[in-house]
């Protein structure tokens, strides 16, 4: 098992994570810094406990309107499917199945790091 060490809110912290994958939380360690510096900026110190709790939320909302959007396209995908079975819906579908998994694999990744996050791993 890989681990990699990120900052967030100027604390360090020492992460496990697949190989390869450090890159990867590297990013999203610095964007969950970057947001919680942005709402430092709009509400001044209230607390780095309220900072975190409210980068949280506003990403879990984020993660939210992107699974309803991921049901959206879903939903579409059956409408297409039992439409017309000419070789353009096809290659639509195609497009959007392909869409659907590659978002669906990033929602997964993001519920995993945030689980990971919550249980002592992060902020």
């Amino acid at each position: 098992m890989a681990q990699v060490t990120v900052t967030i809110a100027g604390q360090s912290y020492r992460i496990a994570c697949a190989p390869g994958e450090e890159a990867h939380l590297e990013r999203l360690a610095a964007s969950y810094d970057s947001r919680i510096e942005e709402m430092r900026a709009a509400f001044g110190e209230i607390g780095d406990l309220r900072l975190h709790v409210m980068a949280a939320m506003t990403q879990a909302d984020e993660l939210h309107a992107t699974r309803r959007r991921l049901a959206e396209v879903e939903a579409e995908l059956g409408r297409l499917r039992s439409s017309s079975g000419d070789e353009r819906t096809r290659m639509i579908e195609a497009r959007l199945a392909e869409g659907v998994h590659k978002t669906a694999e990033r929602i997964e990744f993001l519920v995993r790091s945030l689980n990971a996050a919550g249980q002592g791993q992060g902020p």
